[in-house]
């Protein structure tokens, strides 16, 4: 017993070393706070913890045991490891290629802009009008503006295929503007926390009471709703400065 013990621990040990050193990276980088929210990135991670602090350790608890010749053991935790390297080698993949790039105001909403969102003929597209925004592969998240165009036909083409299910403006690298560039638009679109959409009656009356126990107004125009794949945060900014103050959730 006391065998297994220390291999399990071991095995343990090294897991949690390698899959702080992998998960720690992107969630320092790209899934800060409030990215990590928005993403829904939790269950990807919660897979990963199962699968490489759970599963894996476990099932070198199974198979070591003292009788068991050094070869045969070294091969057997060798193959669980390759399962826990795969398991953690694809869910860092999902989330790579989820992580968020931008912060986007458009219209009258805040909304999280992950990697997959932008296509690859969109991001083609931007590189040839040399769009000053236009992300890279180590581009961390940054905060845009992403207003419809002028031009009255495309302006209609993009709202008829973010109808329907295609890409709206935040997919578009070629139309972002700087975040400074879109304050005087974002506030006409401060709401007070009752006219806020995205959220039901029962909803802000959570959200009201949190407002006032950190000390802001639920009664000024100061808030839009954020959101993105998952539930949808609430965003409070200084109305004379627009000023990014908190985030709140319903929970």
């Amino acid at each position: 017993m006391r065998f297994r013990l220390r291999c399990f621990g071991l095995h343990l040990l090294t897991s949690l070393v390698v899959l702080t050193a992998l998960q720690g990276a992107l969630f320092l980088g790209w899934y800060r706070w409030p990215g990590w929210y928005l993403a829904d990135a939790a269950h990807v991670v919660v897979l990963i913890a199962g699968v490489d602090l759970v599963a894996g350790p476990m099932l070198t608890a199974v198979v070591a045991t003292d009788s068991k010749p050094r070869r045969e053991l070294a091969r057997d935790i060798a193959v669980i490891g390759v399962i826990q390297l795969c398991a953690l080698l694809y869910g860092s993949a999902l989330l790579w290629k989820a992580r968020p790039l931008y912060y986007a105001f458009s219209e009258n909403v805040l909304q999280l802009v992950q990697a997959y969102d932008i296509g690859a003929d969109e991001l083609a597209r931007a590189r040839r009008e040399h769009a000053a925004l236009i992300p890279h592969w180590y581009s961390l998240p940054r905060w845009i503006w992403a207003p419809l165009p002028e031009d009255a036909e495309e302006r209609g083409r993009i709202v008829a295929a973010a109808v329907t299910g295609g890409d709206d403006v935040i997919s578009m690298p070629r139309y972002y503007k700087p975040w400074e560039a879109g304050l005087p638009t974002l506030r006409t679109q401060l709401k007070k926390v009752d006219d806020v959409g995205y959220f039901v009656p029962k909803e802000k009356t959570i959200l009201k009471e949190k407002l006032r126990a950190a000390g802001y107004s639920p009664d000024l125009r100061n808030a839009i709703p954020m959101t993105g794949r998952g539930r949808p945060l609430l965003a409070v900014f200084d109305p004379a400065t627009v000023t990014l103050l908190a985030f709140f959730t319903v929970k």
